[in-house]
């Protein structure tokens, strides 16, 4: 067998070529393609694993009291919450549904954060009789109703307030959270109200400070900037003698998905909790317990979209400037991030053995009719029809946003893991899943 050849820098360890075929933890791209079908979801259980212990490992080293959530609208698979939960992680969530998943999937309801903006008498009902570890509050009037729930069952609701600290997360406008214009979170001094508010409240009972200020953030600045601003927060709270528990700074350590270089786990853990440290030792404090909730910096990278090839249209020799398309059989309903955000999934050929014809510039992409269903654009690649390709980087947001547009089912998942048999985690949707939930009513026309 021909040694692993080097992966490119946005997969993982775990994905590696063999005899030139593309292969996931020793299991081969090829292979699952036959037995599962295509397009296909793929995720490497030990860069899960590894992901996580790089962060709780760091926290370890720096004897710190740090609790690592896992954002479960980046994924919400029941078998991967199950994985996560198994490692040590708690839980963001962001609906009703989501706090549904993370319990059917063993999770403590005690280690959970509830967030979001918009979270009905429902869910917020929900949440306190689940006992959830505490809920992040985003407007005064959730805070109020809050209080009113509390009341009717009995209970105290463990609260937290996410003030909006209007920092540039130097990341796409569609996922920065912690701009002024962002509809996120409570202003320092709508913030401080709400907290006075709070403390006087008979049914809340104030826990924390939260903060998150986007996704796919690749430098440190902006979270020590964040920082900075919450802990003077704090202080403020502390002139109004109002103490707190614990600080949730959020997440968003973003991956590497083509050229970027975020800051290592490690890193990003040494420089928030040394500043923690450092402010708690300066006002002669003990130091709040730590939360961060990240997402795509635990599953990102563990994941491929496993494609085929179905038609190359390359353009004519005398039609300058056209683009070369290549279909596929995944499409922007499969993974919606490139016509979303127009983001940047590094494309890969799984047999190298199939890159024997003419480089070309190939536009990828998918059968969905929208001239925005595209892929990848201008890729240089060795193509042909019926061969398979991956788009790298896509275990985070790309499983979780995935619609029936066009009435496609949704793609299959598998979770993959050295010598162990490859885990069907999610099945391919069929007709009858697409339609279960509707029927056929009365006709709108004339008897």
């Amino acid at each position: 067998m021909t040694p692993a050849a080097p992966h490119p820098p946005m997969l993982p360890s775990s994905y590696a070529w063999l005899d030139d075929i593309l292969c996931c933890e020793g299991h081969s791209l090829e292979d699952l393609a036959q037995q599962f079908g295509t397009p296909l979801y793929v995720y490497s259980a030990t860069a899960i694993a590894e992901a996580y212990q790089s962060f709780a490992k760091a926290c370890t080293a720096l004897e710190a009291d740090v609790s690592i959530l896992f954002a479960v609208k980046a994924n919400p698979n029941l078998s991967l919450l199950s994985e996560l939960g198994k490692l040590g992680a708690g839980f963001d969530i962001v609906s009703m549904g989501e706090m549904q998943r993370v319990l059917a999937a063993g999770g403590s309801a005690a280690k959970m954060v509830f967030s979001g903006v918009g979270k009905t008498d429902e869910e917020l009902r929900a949440a306190l009789q689940a006992r959830v570890g505490c809920i992040n509050l985003e407007s005064l009037s959730e805070l109020r109703r809050l209080n009113q729930l509390a009341q009717g069952l009995g209970c105290k609701a463990p609260v937290s307030i996410r003030i909006n600290p209007d920092i540039d997360a130097k990341t796409h406008p569609y996922i920065s959270t912690g701009l002024r214009s962002n509809k996120f979170g409570l202003s320092l001094d709508q913030a401080l109200i709400g907290y006075q508010e709070a403390a006087a409240l008979p049914h809340l009972q104030v826990m924390g400070v939260d903060c998150h200020i986007g996704s796919q953030i690749t430098e440190l600045s902006p979270f020590l900037d964040a920082a900075d601003r919450v802990l003077e927060f704090v202080d403020r709270l502390a002139e109004k003698g109002i103490s707190i528990h614990h600080l949730d700074l959020g997440g968003g350590l973003g991956i590497c998905y083509r050229d970027e270089s975020p800051p290592s786990p490690a890193m990003l853990m040494e420089a928030l909790i040394g500043k923690v440290r450092a402010w708690s030792k300066a006002r002669g404090r003990p130091m709040p317990r730590l939360i961060f909730e990240f997402g795509r910096a635990l599953v990102g990278a563990a994941g491929v979209l496993l494609s085929r090839v179905v038609a190359l249209k390359p353009q004519p020799n005398d039609q300058t400037g056209a683009a070369h398309f290549a279909i596929i059989d995944a499409a922007m309903n499969d993974l919606m991030r490139p016509s979303l955000y127009e983001a940047w999934h590094e494309i890969l050929v799984v047999n190298r053995r199939d890159q024997q014809t003419e480089e070309r510039r190939w536009d990828v992409v998918g059968p969905v009719c929208e001239s925005g269903d595209w892929l990848g654009r201008d890729r240089p690649l060795r193509l042909k029809e019926g061969g398979l390709v991956i788009l790298a980087s896509a275990g985070a947001y790309g499983a979780s946003m995935a619609s029936n547009y066009n009435s496609r089912p949704r793609p299959a998942e598998v979770l993959v893991q050295a010598g162990q048999p490859v885990r069907l985690i999610r099945r391919r949707e069929s007709f009858e899943d697409l339609v279960a939930a509707e029927s056929v009513g009365l006709s709108l026309g004339p008897s």
